[in-house]
């Protein structure tokens, strides 16, 4: 099934998923980018760590949900150190005021 659901995710990266196909597995909760949805995830919960704590500074070990978010915010950082960081993802970090460096 994984691998189906891969190719059916490759067919509308390609433009070639008929439109019948693409809105039932839309019907179905597909998510056509897992890697999109698991940032947004991270994002909500270190957004809800900051309206907690008062401030951007997760702890490196600090896991909420099963989710190690001290260590996503090290990744994201060190995304940013290399310039590898998508604009939009560093504009909405900047807002909550996560300290960079």
């Amino acid at each position: 099934l994984g691998k189906w659901l891969d190719n059916q995710r490759e067919l509308k990266k390609k433009g070639t998923l008929e439109d019948s196909r693409k809105e039932e597995l839309e019907r179905l909760g597909v998510v056509w980018n897992p890697s999109d949805e698991q940032w947004e995830q991270m994002f909500c919960l270190f957004r809800e760590y900051k309206q907690r704590n008062g401030d951007c500074n997760v702890p490196r070990s600090y896991s909420e949900d099963g989710a190690n978010l001290g260590r996503w915010l090290s990744f994201q950082r060190e995304l940013k150190k290399k310039g590898k960081m998508d604009a939009s993802r560093e504009k909405l970090l900047g807002k909550l005021g996560v300290v960079w460096e």
